[in-house]
């Protein structure tokens, strides 16, 4: 199984200081970096995905401002893709099936910001599209949502979507049961 890293809207505006910072956001990009440190000392596959605002109104991501700009510590290097994109879905639009294809990747695993909409929104478009997926649940990401003049608390609204994802549309797990299981998966491997 060929298999990439998704790095999903890891930029200053959903970070502290930013324009619409999210509830722990660094925590998640701490626990997105030790998956990267693993897919970068393997050399497999990283993609960068990168959020730019055209909507008039806009107020985060804007072009041409450093929110829009990559978290300090999950900075692309040289020989990692990244993809601009313009919609929550990370295919719409966007070289991202394309660069799968020609690279003979059929298992994303997936981490970032916003649970609720690019997460959930490209897990199922990329099960659609016959991936199959794993999410990183906290290397993953919400906000409060209001529905209904009631208030929906981020860690809750971050739960309940990933909840819809797994079984069917992809297998959810902590950096640390990933790590483990392809930690055993190469051990596994190696013995035979």
């Amino acid at each position: 199984m060929n298999t990439a890293l998704l790095l999903i809207e890891y930029q200053n505006d959903y970070f502290p200081n930013g324009r619409m910072p999210l509830e722990k956001s660094v925590e998640a990009c701490q626990k997105a970096q030790e998956a990267l440190q693993v897919y970068r000392a393997k050399q497999l596959d990283v993609i960068h995905l990168q959020h730019l605002s055209t909507r008039p109104d806009a107020v985060h991501f804007l072009p041409c401002t450093k929110g829009v700009e990559f978290q300090q510590n999950l900075q692309p290097l040289r020989t990692e893709t990244v993809i601009k994109k313009h919609y929550p879905n990370c295919f719409k639009d966007t070289a991202l099936l394309n660069h799968l294809i020609k690279h003979k990747i059929n298992h994303l695993v997936i981490a970032g910001m916003m649970t609720h909409l690019a997460i959930d929104a490209t897990v199922r478009a990329a099960y659609d599209l016959g991936f199959s997926c794993t999410v990183l649940h906290d290397a993953c990401t919400s906000k409060n949502l209001e529905f209904n003049n009631m208030l929906i608390p981020a860690q809750s609204v971050h739960n309940a979507f990933l909840a819809a994802l797994q079984p069917m549309y992809a297998n959810v797990m902590s950096v640390k049961e990933f790590l483990q299981m392809i930690s055993a998966k190469a051990a596994s491997v190696g013995a035979v």
